[in-house]
């Protein structure tokens, strides 16, 4: 069952397309026909209709599989349109051809549809996104410049020099024309290529980029390289770049068909290696060239010096390439599987770059934090502490200095972040302050309760005899405090009589009932508490009275107990001195209560 599934998936992956193929079998056919001599001048312009037809037909399913996508839509609809423009030329050729008006000479009126079509071709190439920014967009133009010269070069050997040379005015001006068009052409197609922004794959690319320029210079090189003037050969070489217009189209069409067309365009490379095609291109057109005329030992020493100085530099320019890329690859993939979150942030407070780890720490997409202010993602409260930590970064370029901060998660919650920052606003490659911030939730959350639990009741939630201390030292000398000491009367009966789990529930009733009179209340152990407040308190009554209200331990029974109060009031500095005049206090009521023969802890 397996092993069949597995056949019929490799089956599907390989099947050839019914269009390709289609293509394909016509492109041979063409080939056989011509050469053998059937095929003439109303057979060459039938074809090139028919092949601007289908140009037209897979550019209007293009624009419809790229729905959502606006420029890609626009670009298709040009496509579309060119390929119309170009059968309604060609359709008006062919029927000049047929009605024997006119031979292989294209018309003005065929001139005009076709120029009209590539002209639209060209502005939808040219006003398509270009991306980038900066010395990216430079990188880019350059790149661009440097194949489009090479095209030039080409063009002007091909097509150009002998018709500039002994050509009349028309052809020289037919060939002009012909030539700017072709460059244009190339403009649009390598800054779609270069950019990353192209609303078609690569390799479709490079297929449709090859026809177009065949169109111009394939029956010029045909015939230097083979000195053969046969109508038929002339005539293939002429229609085979065009068929790879529509293959490559519909090799797109079949990408986006098996990726989604919603994928996008594709990701962009930081370089490419089509202007140093180019410029070997060239060089060894400048070889044929020399190769073809005669040139004294000294022009062909240059030539070869010049020829051998262009591969080496290539060769060593190539080499760096490929290391960047191998650099930029191995950093891409250190930061894509690091834990820690990475922010670049200008001098304005805004993400400048964030790494993928922004996901997984904050729930967001690292493209979606650049642009933002990073104060915006602080919680308001530890706002202080990142202007504190951006004055110390500032104190000392290029030290770093950490703190730990609160950014807001996508779910609307905080994650605790251990942020370490350097000052690189000196360094003019980065002009920026970089961060590297670790998710430190979970201790911080096992910290606040390792911190809790030693400084707190487990069982009231009431501060302990530690922290009580501790609030006595941080409180200014100058504030009078009270501190009250409590000790229940008959809470032992009730534990005997009732259990444990009675008496626990007694002990949290009077914690909750202790707290409502403000300042700090703690549990000091056992069934003693106390109570740290403010200024000088002495209503000794009112904490008797709260703790003498009967509490319920079960639906139907409750429990009452007493207390033993003692207070002493002065002044922070003198906790120790209060402590211990209270618990004098408290004993002595506690010997009262006893003497007068109290009873607590009845039901």
């Amino acid at each position: 069952m397996g092993k069949a599934m597995d056949v019929t998936g490799v089956g599907r992956r390989f099947r050839v397309d019914p269009g390709l193929l289609a293509l394909a079998v016509a492109g041979v056919v063409l080939v056989l026909w011509f050469l053998a001599g059937p095929g003439g001048a109303t057979v060459s312009w039938a074809v090139q209709t028919a092949l601007d037809v289908s140009i037209a037909v897979v550019a209007w399913r293009l624009v419809r599989a790229t729905v959502g996508q606006r420029h890609a839509r626009r670009f298709w609809r040009a496509v579309a349109v060119t390929g119309l423009a170009c059968a309604a030329g060609d359709g008006y050729q062919t029927v000049l051809a047929v009605m024997h008006l006119s031979g292989h000479q294209p018309s003005p009126v065929q001139t005009g549809f076709v120029v009209f079509g590539m002209v639209v071709a060209m502005v939808a190439m040219v006003c398509h996104p270009l991306g980038g920014a900066g010395r990216q967009r430079l990188r880019l133009w350059l790149d661009a410049v440097t194949v489009l010269a090479a095209v030039a070069v080409f063009l002007w050997y091909f097509v150009l020099a002998d018709v500039v040379a002994e050509g009349n005015r028309a052809e020289v001006a037919g060939a002009a024309v012909a030539s700017a068009i072709m460059l244009l052409l190339s403009v649009g197609l390598l800054k779609l290529l270069l950019s990353g922004t192209a609303p078609f794959a690569k390799g479709p690319g490079l297929m449709a980029t090859a026809g177009v320029a065949g169109t111009a210079i394939a029956a010029s090189t045909v015939t230097l390289l083979t000195g053969t003037d046969d109508p038929g050969v002339i005539y293939v070489s002429q229609l085979l770049p065009c068929l790879l217009m529509p293959m490559a189209m519909r090799w797109q069409e079949l990408r986006m068909r098996r990726r989604g067309a919603s994928a996008g365009p594709r990701r962009r490379r930081h370089g490419s290696r089509l202007p140093y095609l180019a410029v070997v291109a060239v060089q060894l057109l400048l070889v044929a060239a020399l190769t073809t005329r005669s040139a004294d030992p000294q022009v062909w020493g240059v030539s070869v010096g010049a020829v051998l100085i262009t591969v080496l530099v290539l060769s060593r320019q190539m080499a760096a390439f490929t290391d960047n890329e191998r650099m930029r690859e191995w950093f891409q993939s250190v930061v894509q599987h690091s834990s820690d979150l990475t922010l670049v942030v200008g001098a304005d407070g805004q993400v400048r770059f964030a790494t993928p780890a922004a996901r997984r720490i904050l729930g967001t997409a690292p493209d979606e934090l650049v642009g933002a202010a990073l104060a915006d993602r602080v919680l308001p409260e530890d706002r202080p502490v990142l202007t504190e930590l951006l004055t110390r970064l500032a104190a000392e370029r290029g030290a770093d200095a950490d703190a730990e901060l609160r950014l807001r998660h996508t779910d609307g919650s905080y994650r605790w972040l251990q942020v370490v920052g350097v000052d690189l606003t000196g360094n003019p490659s980065v002009a920026a302050i970089v961060f590297n911030a670790r998710d430190v939730t979970e201790a911080r959350r096992l910290h606040d309760e390792l911190s809790h639990r030693a400084t707190h009741d487990a069982l009231t939630g009431l501060a302990n005899r530690s922290l009580l201390e501790l609030r006595l030292e941080e409180l200014p000398a100058d504030e009078t405090i009270s501190i009250v000491l409590i000790d229940l009367d008959g809470f032992k009966p009730i534990n005997d009589n009732y259990g444990h789990h009675a008496g626990d529930q007694v002990l949290v009733a009077v914690a909750d009932r202790l707290s409502v009179f403000g300042g700090l209340a703690a549990r000091l152990g056992g069934d003693e508490f106390a109570l740290l407040i403010y200024g000088d308190f002495s209503d000794k009554s009112s904490i008797e009275a709260a703790i003498a209200e009967p509490i319920w331990i079960t639906a139907t029974q409750r429990v009452q107990v007493g207390a033993s109060v003692g207070i002493a009031t002065g002044g922070p500095g003198e906790g120790g001195r209060l402590l211990r005049e209270a618990d004098a206090a408290m004993y002595r009521e506690k010997a009262l209560s006893s003497t007068a023969g109290r009873r607590r802890g009845k039901p």
